[in-house]
Order: structure tokens, then C-alpha cells, then sequence
């Protein structure tokens, strides 16, 4: 089933195109990745999908229902729950306090303590710094709140925008197995911006990339990591040989 589709959308920062003629689709239960590299637009993809920004121009469908123009507490509210880059956590609000911040938009309160301790499951660390200030946290940490607090709107659709920012190799792998676990036992759809294009291709099941703004290339994992442009510019494999080889097989692994 078709969940989200783009078609022809460009949307604009004053006079400067940020993203020219766009289209994009995401199924139901799949992770899907949009790669490229700094300013190709595909943080102004996202924001445009949850609301931030409103395209100029094109469509935007949600289960079968428009929603470019929705402001972004609307889009929430039907599903669509964004991450954004550089995690935005509340500071000076405990971990449980955030949580609790992702939970505003429901009305089934008596759930909210059942999806908080689910949470707590899949990201342990944060019910040890549960009564712990937000600001005070590391940037995996932070990046790991972020994320909960998203899953506590109970969305249909996780807008995910470089979860990978600013951490170690080996939280960044932790974090990507908890969004694909998440997608195997939630059933959590994923539509994944990132620059780790190694990481991302080892969750993802399908893949698009940007460049300036425009779509140059989509198709599965598999053909685009068959793809000679998109191992040698994305993943560096003819650079480096056997060893760029075995980077991404140990990412794929986890598929």
C-alpha cells in the first residue's frame, strides 16, 4: 500500500528553489532513504512533508488525503511525526518530561505511561536518565529522546532527518538497528534522510537521491548498491578497495 507520494513538488526559501520538481513515494512498512550531499534538499524535503515549509508547487498525499498546506500540529495528527536534524530536545524538561511533550496531540492518556515504558524497551538508557534534564545528556542520548518522543504521537510515519549527526560509528549503528527493529517489530514506516549512505542502505528497502535539489536516481537497496556512481561517490568502494567493501556488507547484515 502507497502511504506518502510526492509529485512535482518545489518548494522555495524567498527567491532561492530549494527543491525543484520532486517526486517520491514511501509503502507502507518500508524504510525508505533519501541520500545526497549538504544542500542537495532533502531536510526541505522533510520539512515540506510535516509542514514546516509549504511547497509552491505539486502534490502531497497522506493515506489518500492532500496534505501540502497543513500546518505541521495537523500533519501530526494524522500520522506523520518528524525528527528532526540536530534533535531539538527541551532542555530543561527531564527525559520523562520529553516524552510525555510527544504525547500532547492524544487523548488516550491512560496509554501514554504503557507507550513511555515501550520506549524505555527499545532505548534502555533513557529510563536510567529518566529523571535526568534533557540538556544534560549526550548527543546519542539526545538523538535516542528525540526519537522516543516521536513514538510517542504513535505515528503511522517516522520522518527521520540525519540521525547520524555529530555521533560515534558505534552509536550510529546502535541507533539504526533500534529504527530497524522498530520497522520489523512496530511495523513503523521510515523515510530516512541521511549522509551515512552506507548506513542508510543497510536498513532501507528502497533509496532515492538528490542532487540540488532534484531527483537523479531512485530504486532498491540492492540496485543502487549495485549501482558504480552510487559506490564509488556514496560509498566510497572504488577508493578503498576491499575494505570499502566490507563496510557496507557488514551494514547490509542487519537487513
Amino acid at each position: 500500500m502507497r502511504m506518502l507520494e510526492l509529485a512535482n513538488v518545489e518548494t522555495w526559501y524567498g527567491p532561492v528553489m530549494a527543491i525543484r520538481g520532486v517526486s517520491l513515494a514511501v509503502d507502507s512498512g518500508a524504510i525508505v532513504a533519501v541520500l545526497g550531499a549538504n544542500g542537495a534538499g532533502k531536510t526541505t524535503v522533510l520539512r515540506t512533508i510535516s509542514g514546516a515549509i509549504e511547497p509552491r508547487k505539486g502534490t502531497i498525499a497522506f493515506m489518500g488525503e492532500t496534505i501540502a498546506g497543513l500546518e505541521p500540529a495537523d500533519v501530526l495528527e494524522r500520522g506523520i511525526a518528524h525528527v528532526p536534524e540536530g534533535r531539538e530536545v527541551f532542555p530543561h524538561l527531564t527525559v520523562r518530561e520529553n516524552l510525555v511533550m510527544g504525547a500532547y496531540s492524544r487523548r488516550d492518556r491512560g496509554a501514554i505511561a504503557a507507550d513511555i515504558d515501550t520506549v524505555y524497551g527499545y532505548f534502555p538508557v533513557l529510563a536510567k536518565r529518566e529523571r535526568q534534564h534533557a540538556g544534560t545528556l549526550s548527543g546519542g542520548e539526545q538523538q535516542m529522546l528525540a526519537i522516543g518522543r516521536a513514538l510517542l504521537s504513535r505515528p503511522k510515519l517516522l520522518l527521520l532527518d540525519e540521525p547520524s549527526l555529530g555521533l560515534s560509528p558505534m552509536l550510529t549503528e546502535e541507533i539504526f538497528g533500534i529504527v530497524q527493529r522498530l520497522n520489523r517489530e512496530q511495523g513503523l514506516t521510515v523515510l530516512l534522510v541521511e549522509q551515512n549512505a552506507s548506513m542508510a542502505l543497510g536498513i532501507a528497502h528502497f533509496g532515492y537521491i538528490l542532487e540540488v535539489g532534484r531527483v537523479v536516481m531512485e530504486g532498491t537497496t540492492e540496485r543502487l548498491l549495485a549501482n558504480e556512481d552510487v559506490r564509488e561517490f556514496y560509498l566510497g568502494i572504488r577508493d578503498q578497495g576491499v575494505r570499502g567493501e566490507k563496510r557496507w556488507k557488514r551494514t547490509k547484515k542487519w537487513r
